[in-house]
């Protein structure tokens, strides 16, 4: 299977390389898959405070790959806590459909948690956390609305796009996707024993199904290194070998049913996407993307513990980075090879958020300012280094002295909002913080 194949798993659940089966299978079959499909009323939730499109015409499809840990594939939130978001990426197809690029989030990713809807009467407070937990958040009630709404909330809060599509794929019905083809064949290189995805596997090839195969794409701390990259790229091969077993099935309606069943059964998208042909549509304007057009990354991370020593389990986006990624996307700007080698070669000497040193200074008259500045960057780990009271100023501003260009922009990337400008007479050695009136609703 090719990158091409990837995609199109991905984007339907793998539905996509397998839909021409649906084609002959006669009209009350497709009707009852077409019917399997749910769809959620997501733009009623998600309010008018949202990215601008810059690039109309350009597709930005959120994809999740939740667990309802229900055991159905086809009733989200069995009980008000279970609703988990195990996978998550960003497929951007370009307006002129000649190229896509696929970006995947680690879930321990640490990001802003903008406020959502719990769906029981409640909102949450604005926060930093884990972005898996803002479909858990959303999802309290079991309303897979709210889980969506949440998750594409905190991804263009995050990273300024704006998110036009949302597909959930449901990991209990992959289970059934996986058992109707039989099972998959995969190949650890050692052994598997992880008690937290209930998975005991020796190495070599075998074949795997129901909770061993939803355990193997679930695993993460016993094997390879234990970081969620593993995973994903576990996941991405997984699907791979799924999508080629389904297509080997193309000719066999009746094999192929089973699959199809347990595959439409396990998607829930925005009720634009809401039934066969839509998909279908979505998945042929991917097919027909030249392989080599079509790219596949990982948004920039760096280990949490560089910046806050005692957080060991979590990663930061690499900024500036992450911020030229999201804003090649955000003006339609393809990304190819040579930029996916361009972010993999500065992720080998991450700028960390402790390595820039940071002057506060209090562009007001009202006292303490400068403080609640510091207050709001220590915690991400930057180092400040002073404070004092500043120039006048409207507005917060950052400033840095010439050398110091790529750190003031990780600080800006942290308070969205504020610019970072170019100053020679900003003092040597650190990038100066200035604080403004407006300093109470920057978020950081």
């Amino acid at each position: 299977m090719t990158r091409r194949g990837r995609v199109v798993a991905w984007v339907g659940g793998v539905l996509g390389v397998v839909l021409l089966g649906v084609i002959g299978t006669g009209a009350w079959v497709y009707q009852h898959l077409n019917g399997n499909i749910h769809g959620a009323d997501v733009n009623s939730e998600l309010g008018t405070d949202r990215p601008v499109n810059l690039s109309p015409g350009s597709k930005n499809i959120l994809v999740v790959g939740s667990d309802s840990r229900a055991g159905t594939g086809d009733k989200y939130g069995g009980g008000l806590t279970t609703m988990q978001s195990d996978t998550l990426m960003v497929l951007h197809i370009a307006a002129n459909h000649k190229w896509a690029t696929a970006v995947s989030f680690p879930r321990d990713s640490w990001v802003r948690i903008p406020e959502c809807d719990k769906g029981d009467g409640g909102k949450s407070t604005p926060h930093h956390f884990k972005i898996n937990e803002a479909f858990s958040i959303g999802g309290l009630s079991g309303d897979v609305r709210k889980a969506a709404a949440c998750s594409i909330k905190t991804v263009e809060k995050n990273t300024g796009l704006r998110i036009d599509h949302f597909v959930s794929v449901d990991f209990q019905g992959f289970k059934g996707m996986v058992n109707a083809l039989g099972g998959i064949e995969v190949c650890p290189k050692q052994a598997i024993h992880d008690k937290k995805a209930h998975l005991d596997m020796e190495a070599g090839c075998q074949t795997v199904k129901d909770e061993k195969a939803l355990g193997y794409v679930r695993t993460r701390y016993s094997v390879g290194d234990g970081s969620d990259l593993g995973r994903i790229g576990r996941q991405q091969e997984f699907m791979k070998a799924l999508a080629a077993k389904a297509q080997s099935k193309l000719t066999s309606p009746t094999d192929l049913y089973g699959f199809l069943d347990s595959a439409t059964k396990s998607l829930t998208t925005d009720q634009d996407l809401a039934g066969i042909k839509p998909l279908y549509d979505l998945a042929a304007t991917v097919k027909d993307i030249p392989s080599d057009r079509l790219t596949f990354l990982t948004v920039p991370t760096y280990p949490r513990e560089a910046d806050v020593p005692t957080d060991k389990a979590n990663v930061i986006w690499q900024y500036p980075q992450a911020s030229e990624l999201f804003g090649d996307l955000a003006h339609d700007r393809e990304v190819g090879a040579e930029g996916k080698k361009k972010f993999a070669d500065a992720a080998k000497n991450p700028i960390t958020a402790r390595s820039v040193r940071v002057r506060v200074l209090n562009g007001t008259d009202k006292t303490g300012l400068a403080g609640v500045g510091a207050q709001k960057l220590r915690p991400l780990g930057f180092t400040v280094v002073s404070t004092d009271n500043g120039k006048p100023t409207d507005k917060t501003t950052i400033s840095y002295p010439p050398a110091l260009k790529a750190q003031a922009e990780v600080l800006a990337a942290r308070l969205p909002g504020v610019k970072a400008v170019e100053s020679a007479q900003a003092t040597p050695g650190a990038v100066t913080l200035t604080v403004g009136p407006d300093i109470s609703t920057i978020e950081s």
